[in-house]
């Protein structure tokens, strides 16, 4: 396994706050794998049991999103533009960064990240 090396993100010192009350940003990460995340997605919940009401992404041509500051400062701002008083963001790579129905046919693994076939999204085990 290699040691990657990340830059500290201002988001991971936000997330670290814990709950502060809604409205909330959640960001997601994807990736061809479950090592290098190539898009983060952020959500902005403005109450409980609620439905992301605004939806941005970013993407990184090279590299790992993860690393690239200058991302990480766009999706602080617009976290902050949004008002989320809590952000909250996922442990690990949790699919492939294309998307069903848009990229490739719903219900059909997508055939430029064949990592991601018959995997569990969440541990990465496969399911067969």
């Amino acid at each position: 396994m290699t040691n990657r090396k990340r830059i500290k993100s201002p988001l991971t010192k936000r997330a670290k706050r814990g709950f502060r009350g809604y409205p909330v940003a959640t960001i997601a990460l994807y990736g061809p794998d479950d090592r290098v995340a190539t898009k983060a997605a952020v959500g902005i919940v403005e109450e409980e049991h609620g439905e992301a009401t605004v939806l941005e992404r970013w993407f990184a041509e090279t590299g790992d999103i993860r690393s690239d500051l200058g991302a990480a400062n766009e999706m602080l701002a617009f976290i902050k533009e949004h008002g989320a008083r809590t952000v909250v963001i996922t442990d690990r790579i949790i699919g492939c960064p294309h998307e069903e129905g848009v990229d490739y046919p719903e219900g059909e693994a997508c055939p430029d990240c064949p990592f991601w076939a018959g995997r569990d999204r969440w541990t990465s085990e496969s399911l067969n």
